[in-house]
C-alpha cells in the first residue's frame, strides 16, 4: 500500500477525531493492526513489542488468517502514528504480513460530568 494512501487515511481519521472532540492533550492506547496468513510469523513480530507503553497480541480471524494487534500508549499525532506505522511495516512486510490500519477508543463525555 502506498505511503500516500496511509497519509490520506490517517489525516482523515485525525480530522474526524478533532471534529468529534477527541482529547489530543493526553496520551491514549492506540491500536495498530496487521494481518498474517501464518500464526508463527505474527507471533514473531508480536515478540518485538513488549514494554511499559507497548503491548502486542495475536488473535485468530474467522477467515483462518491471524491478526496482530499492537497497542502503544502515545499522543495521537500524525507524525507519531506515521512513524510507528512505518516501523511496524518494516517488521510485518518481510514476513508476508500486511498492515490493516489503526484506531483509538474515544471516550465520550457526558453532560454534567
Amino acid at each position: 500500500m502506498s505511503a500516500t494512501f496511509h497519509e490520506d487515511v490517517s489525516s482523515a481519521v485525525l480530522r474526524q477525531m478533532k471534529e468529534g472532540g477527541f482529547d489530543f492533550s493526553r496520551v491514549h492506547p492506540i491500536e495498530f493492526y496487521a494481518v498474517f496468513a501464518d500464526r508463527d510469523k505474527a507471533s514473531k513480530v508480536a515478540g518485538k513489542f513488549r514494554g511499559e507503553s507497548v503491548n502486542a497480541q495475536v488473535l485468530p480471524r474467522d477467515d483462518g488468517a491471524w491478526n496482530l494487534q499492537v497497542s502503544k500508549v502515545m499522543y495521537a499525532t500524525f507524525e507519531g502514528i506515521d512513524d510507528f506505522e512505518q516501523s511496524l511495516e518494516s517488521l510485518v512486510e518481510p514476513l508476508g504480513g500486511e498492515l490493516d490500519g489503526w484506531g483509538v477508543t474515544q471516550e465520550l463525555s457526558r453532560p454534567g460530568c
